[in-house]
């Protein structure tokens, strides 16, 4: 498994301009509550019969999710359960609603759409194109950065930035070649 360092080096060589970095912090979290919505539309119930209590599949799926970042690196995953867990709370209010599928639908595309202007401006394609793990890496980079703007975890961000330049120079270079 790739550690923290070669992931976020990874995501951030096809992040570097300005204004898909913006798209990314509308795009990602329209995308997250889709699916966290899509995912609480399944539910199942634990406990006896009495007394049961409901698990959504977007529960079971962000507890994996939670343990993956802090095996990546502990201080960027508390940030992610405080970003989960109203995740959670809202899609929880949206998931009863009728037509709750078609909600999450809607907001999927609309992220997407956000996601697919930022790398316009950008001129690379998506991380997750070459690696699909990618995309659970997109909201832990968001987190990373801004924890970078609030002057949080500079060594971090000292680490993953030259790696991301090479990166992103040998990606250039590749499509140059080609």
């Amino acid at each position: 498994m790739k550690n923290v360092v070669e992931q976020l080096s990874q995501y951030k060589s096809v992040h570097f301009n300005k204004m898909n970095i913006k798209t990314h912090f509308v795009g990602i979290p329209l995308i997250i509550l889709s699916l966290t919505i899509l995912l609480s539309l399944i539910t199942f119930q634990l406990g006896d019969l009495t007394d049961p209590t409901n698990v959504t599949l977007a529960m079971i799926f962000y507890s994996f999710a939670i343990i993956y970042y802090f095996i990546l690196h502990w201080r960027l995953a508390l940030g992610m359960v405080a970003y989960i867990i109203p995740n959670l709370y809202v899609a929880s209010l949206i998931a009863p609603v009728e037509g709750a599928l078609w909600i999450a639908i809607a907001v999927f595309v609309i992220g997407w759409i956000f996601q697919f202007i930022g790398h316009y401006y950008e001129k690379a394609k998506p991380a997750f194109v070459d690696d699909f793990k990618q995309l659970l890496i997109g909201p832990f980079f968001l987190m990373a950065e801004v924890y970078f703007v609030l002057g949080w975890e500079k060594k971090l961000l000292a680490d993953i930035t030259p790696l991301a330049r090479d990166k992103r120079r040998a990606l250039e270079a590749k499509n140059r070649a080609e």
